[in-house]
């Protein structure tokens, strides 16, 4: 669950952040207020066809905010042409770099000037139930039943992803995306091939072994240019390895959901954990010995990725080895992390995803047009406007092999771009989580060979050690102010703590004088609050 931020604004600050965020909304949250459950809006377009294209006779036009990844203009990818083209449905965007996003969005949220739909925008799961309730978001269901066929029949063949975006009060304030591709793990860890080769290693399978080919990526010069310039493992802030390491130790683990479910269903606070604490007990063995970047709490990723260009780096997080080692396309060159097996517990785990994203689109109060935005967006959940979304236009980067069976072919990417580059120049759906579906169909005849082999790599190495952590679970409405409370304070105490025990500022032996520290402030609590969502939520069929 990641954290609801409150922020205080200065008239003058919030006027000068947020000029031309909206000029269409009703402006304060009292007034939308008891709007939670009309689900029409305030406006329904009278030229509205509730089938069929256009979706309006005469051009509606509705304010758009989204993640800027700074690839395109969003008014000028091809996509949202199209859609513009067949809907009738003009946009205009709002929208703000990925780095000053969330920062953003609290600023729109604490002005009462709200765009007419959020998208790609991160809709945090306590944002949902704080705006839904106050009626910021507007409920979606009924505009789903009515106006929504292909989400309707995602809905109904997956019940697990209805109860996974609807919040305890009843209604579904935002829109996934969904995956129902195989299982596909995205920015993996990975060795660097080469220095397997050169110190000529298998990939690690032991706690063991993983710190045996550390200690000789920085001994025995396994990039091969006479300087002890290796750094066995990197990171950044430990944000994007930590999770892959402690499955090692028997702990579920993923970004701001700091608590799992065991096996039999008992709810544990990660960072007060046993195998958390051996956790930081290697990685200060590492810290110590120099195996693990001296540069991992204040580099920035730019930075992490030059040093593998440098082919500095024998362990790294990255989508594709590729996009940090350097070369024209992925490759398997370099292997797969698998957490690797310690004594610590039978064997390691995995935390899998659920395949839902939440939190991709929302229709805010100040919507004019509720019906035809939820038609807009329902085309992004059918094969077409999934494609349009994922691989662009046809005819531009790909064009079909063979229409009846959905076999693809690229084409000649334009220019000197690479193709996923390009791709992100025609759609959004590049670096953040947009609202659509992911199916197989979309990619057929385009997987590379390297797709295949990370495909197999995840059902061989992942597959038999994956489950979900914590489900997508909503909290009710004052559970979720008491978390956000007392999370405010932990978080940062446990980031840093984690830096201090790791460098060696704070000594391990200090361990249970912190757990104490974090009972005080109120992990125990946590955990009674999730245990009981948790519960809540197994027995919600």
């Amino acid at each position: 669950m990641k954290k609801l931020s409150g922020v205080l604004l200065s008239t003058a600050l919030t006027a000068s952040l947020l000029a031309g965020c909206s000029d269409s909304g009703n402006g304060n949250a009292d007034q939308a207020g008891g709007n939670a459950d009309n689900q029409s809006g305030q406006g329904t377009v009278e030229n509205f066809n509730e089938t069929g294209f256009p979706i309006v006779n005469e051009k509606v036009k509705l304010t758009l905010m989204g993640q800027d990844v700074g690839m395109a203009k969003w008014e000028e990818m091809a996509a949202f042409k199209q859609m513009e083209e067949m809907t009738g449905i003009a946009l205009e965007f709002r929208n703000s770099p990925t780095d000053s996003f969330e920062t953003k969005k609290n600023l729109v949220f604490s002005s009462g000037e709200y765009p007419d739909i959020f998208y790609g925008a991160n809709i945090t799961l306590a944002e949902e139930v704080n705006y839904g309730s106050q009626g910021i978001l507007i409920p979606l269901e009924e505009l789903i039943d009515k106006y929504a066929p292909n989400i309707k029949k995602l809905l109904d063949e997956n019940p697990h992803i209805r109860k996974s975006i609807t919040t305890p009060d009843g209604h579904i304030y935002s829109l996934p995306s969904i995956n129902l591709e195989h299982l596909w793990i995205t920015n993996p860890i990975w060795y660097n091939g080469h220095y397997l080769n050169a110190l000529n290693m298998e990939t690690p399978q032991t706690l063991d072994e993983l710190y045996t080919y550390l200690k000789r990526v920085k001994e025995e010069d396994p990039n091969g240019n006479g300087q002890a310039d290796e750094i066995p493992l990197t990171s950044t802030k430990l944000d994007d390895i930590r999770g892959w390491l402690l499955g090692t130790w028997g702990v579920y683990y993923e970004k701001d959901k700091e608590y799992y479910a065991d096996d039999e269903g008992k709810v544990h606070f990660v960072p007060t954990q046993p195998g958390y604490r051996e956790y930081l007990a290697f990685m200060n063995k590492l810290w110590t010995e120099g195996l693990l970047d001296q540069e991992t709490f204040t580099q920035t990723n730019q930075q992490r990725q030059a040093k593998g260009k440098q082919n500095q780096l024998g362990m790294f997080r990255a989508y594709a080895a590729s996009f940090v080692m350097g070369g024209d396309e992925p490759n398997s060159d370099h292997p797969l992390y698998q957490p690797v097996q310690s004594d610590f517990v039978e064997k390691p785990v995995f935390n899998r995803s659920s395949g839902i994203s939440t939190g991709a689109f929302a229709i805010t109060d100040s919507n004019p047009a509720p019906e035809a935005t939820m038609r807009w967006i329902d085309y992004q959940y059918s094969y077409e406007g999934a494609k349009l979304f994922s691989i662009g236009p046809e005819g531009t980067l790909w064009q079909y092999a063979d229409k009846e069976s959905k076999k693809k072919e690229w084409l000649e990417v334009p220019g000197d771009m690479k193709r996923e580059d390009y791709r992100a120049t025609l759609t959004p759906n590049f670096g953040i989580v947009v609202p659509t579906v992911k199916m197989e169909e979309i990619n057929s005849g385009l997987e590379s060979g390297y797709d295949d082999w990370v495909k197999e790599q995840n059902e061989k190495l992942l597959e038999p050690i994956a489950r979900i952590g914590y489900p997508i679970v909503y909290l009710h409405e004052n559970e979720q102010e008491e978390v956000t409370t007392l999370m405010s304070d932990i978080r940062t105490y446990v980031t840093q703590m984690e830096a201090k025990f790791v460098t060696g500022q704070e000594p391990l032996d200090k361990w249970d004088d912190y757990v104490g520290t974090l009972k005080k402030m109120g992990a125990d609590r946590i955990e009674e609050i999730y245990q009981e969502a948790y519960d809540r939520w197994n027995q919600n069929k």
